[in-house]
């Protein structure tokens, strides 16, 4: 990999400004210190929580306002060390994936396996991301998180290297691509699942709708990251993060010069999709979570090394190796998961959530649903996770749809758009930002680059929700 620089220096500030970009630990503090603040403003509050079917309810007429606890500055530390901690899984998550791909990547199979593609491609920039867009929706759209984007972040760098592209489109065709396919969550086990169950609604159904929102998503999607890549292709200077950041010629000459694939390496090529597979097949028949997903990653690794004979000590410093260079992405999924906790601690969310539904009253079903879309979208500018939120969301909303005559499969699709469009903007996303931090690609950056995208997704979902309540989208 590259090497090591500070986030904000992989983007070129405009002429004449002279302030450095800010650091993505200097965005999420500054969040952290935004709570503390209104702690001391807004009134703490909160809703009854019920257990139901296994599942933690909001009791949707309980909501009371209760002593405040307004956030010191010492909290704004402690907060930190909580976020960490209960992040945990995920970041050990980043540092096995970060190190089982490090070994990998080190056998050079990767960058031989893309010079393949791009060889079976032709080269042709478009098919290349089209097939990386689509590959990762799917497994969105069929219930793997869009956290595993996080894993495939340096494979979308080499590639789009390889293609004499900057970082963000590297980052741009694996992560927009899940979030794309996360949109429609076609046949989504956990999302998609947990929202229609509180609606009581048959699992997985109106999936017709959905995969129309999948396609629709995805089109606009790939249209928009090969119309960049185009674009930066044609003229370097206009790469958001600066023609420096595009691989040279001869970078380019010397990966499609790299030698044919042996035969450890077709083998190493071929456990990867095997592992994802048994992932797959693990998390629709038993349930598993990110912790079979580390654990996955790891036998991954070794099974690399014992193909490659890779000894037991180097394959250690290789991902010691790895795992170093994701420890950066790794620290900002915690310290985004500490303006959360001081949310929690403040008791501000119940009352940031009634606040926001009793502002839907007087008014009609189609303008009903699109306030409450455009409540789920700032509501998930804070609570990223789509299970959390449609704890806390959904028990409210179907009264509030019900009472509208609004369809409850309507009011779901309206939770799960307004729980899809803002992940990909959003600086409380920890996927986002260790995504970006692995990139090198500065928030500011990546902000640039994907406002109109985050727009027309807002707009189309808007859309799509008058839609649903327009034809009554029914159960099926």
């Amino acid at each position: 990999m590259a090497e090591e620089t500070t986030m904000e220096s992989s983007a070129r500030a405009p002429k004449g400004r002279k302030l450095p970009m800010p650091d993505v630990f200097v965005i999420l503090f500054s969040f952290m210190i935004l709570v503390m603040i209104l702690s001391h403003i807004i009134p703490a509050g909160s809703y009854e929580r019920i257990q139901k079917n296994g599942l933690t309810q909001v009791s949707t007429d309980s909501f009371q306002y209760i002593d405040s606890t307004p956030l010191g500055f010492l909290d704004l530390f402690t907060a930190i060390h909580q976020g960490l901690t209960g992040a945990s899984s995920i970041i050990f998550l980043i540092l096995v994936v970060g190190g089982a791909l490090k070994v990998i990547e080190s056998t050079g199979v990767i960058n031989k396996g893309i010079y393949r593609l791009i060889h079976l491609a032709k080269g042709r920039q478009n098919i290349l991301i089209i097939m990386f867009c689509t590959t990762f929706a799917i497994l969105a759209s069929v219930g793997i998180a869009p956290n595993l984007a996080i894993a495939f972040i340096p494979i979308g760098l080499l590639l789009s290297r390889s293609l004499q592209l900057d970082p963000i489109v590297g980052v741009a065709m694996i992560f927009l691509g899940a979030y794309a396919g996360f949109s429609g969550g076609v046949f989504d086990p956990v999302v998609t699942v947990t929202g229609q169950k509180i609606a009581e609604l048959p699992l997985f159904s109106g999936f017709l709708f959905r995969g129309v929102i999948f396609l629709v998503f995805l089109g606009i999607t790939i249209a928009y990251i090969c119309r960049y890549a185009r674009r930066i292709k044609q003229d370097p200077d206009s790469s958001l993060m600066g023609s420096a950041t595009m691989a040279s010629r001869q970078e380019k000459d010397d990966l499609e010069a790299a030698p044919m694939l042996s035969l450890s390496h077709k083998a190493v090529l071929l456990l990867i999709p095997a592992a994802i597979g048994a992932f797959l097949y693990g998390g629709f028949n038993f349930g598993w979570g990110i912790k079979e997903l580390s654990a996955i990653f790891i036998i991954l690794g070794i099974a690399t090394a014992m193909i490659c004979r890779i000894t037991p000590n180097d394959f250690v410093k290789r991902m010691m190796a790895g795992a170093s260079e994701v420890m950066y992405g790794a620290l900002v999924v915690g310290v985004a998961a500490a303006v959360i906790v001081l949310l929690k601690q403040a008791s501000l969310i119940d009352t940031i959530v009634h606040s926001i539904v009793n502002s839907l009253d007087s008014h009609g079903k189609i303008m009903a649903m699109q306030l409450l879309y455009a409540f789920n979208l700032t509501f998930n500018g804070l609570i990223t996770s789509g299970t959390g939120q449609a704890a806390i969301v959904m028990p409210i909303m179907v009264p509030i749809g019900d009472m509208l005559e609004v369809t409850r499969q309507s009011t779901f699709i309206t939770f799960k758009l307004g729980d899809a469009v803002t992940n990909i903007i959003t600086p409380l996303s920890g996927t986002l930002m260790a995504c970006l931090a692995i990139a090198r690609v500065s928030y500011v950056a990546w902000f640039r680059f994907v406002l109109p995208l985050a727009l027309i997704w807002v707009v189309v979902g808007g859309i799509f929700v008058a839609v649903a309540v327009g034809i009554n989208y029914g159960p099926f």
